[in-house]
């Protein structure tokens, strides 16, 4: 009998860590899946930038707009202990994440205040797409030089 109440023990105390342990692969797949649609919309203003893709005002202005609600959820919220590039295999984020929290946290307002207004900024023609995908792209570049794990 004392075996089993061992054995229930050991698992009720586990259950805790098995949670935690979920509750990261769930937010890196959260950040995957929030950095996927980031690229989905950045790639069709880069498209329409460089002329492979036709500048289209309507999509331009909808992939800008994505973008911006995007940038107005905590994703920073997801960059969770325990889930680093040294943590776990599928994560790319670095420990400076943890290390710099304010820091990594103002990259991420920098990306918002960059996105905010390039809905109507990216109107009016194939010129006016760059100089906002620059500036998106340059607030991107800034985080991920200090956060991101290198390819």
């Amino acid at each position: 009998m004392i075996p089993v109440k061992a054995i229930t023990l050991a698992a009720v105390l586990a259950l805790p860590a098995l949670a935690l342990a979920q509750d990261a692969k769930e937010a890196v797949e959260a950040r995957h899946g929030f950095m996927t649609m980031l690229g989905i919309n950045m790639g069709q203003l880069a498209g329409m930038a460089k002329g492979e893709i036709a500048y289209d005002e309507a999509a331009a202005t909808l992939a800008a707009s994505n973008i911006v609600a995007l940038t107005q959820y905590d994703a920073p919220a997801l960059f969770v202990e325990g889930t680093s590039s040294k943590d776990m295999r599928d994560s790319e984020a670095l420990p400076a994440i943890w290390e710099n929290p304010d820091d990594f946290r103002a990259k991420f307002v920098a990306l918002r205040e960059a996105a905010a207004g390039s809905p109507e900024a990216v109107k009016g023609g194939q010129g006016n797409v760059g100089p906002v995908l620059q500036k998106l792209g340059g607030a991107c570049k800034n985080c991920h030089d200090d956060y991101r794990k290198e390819d």
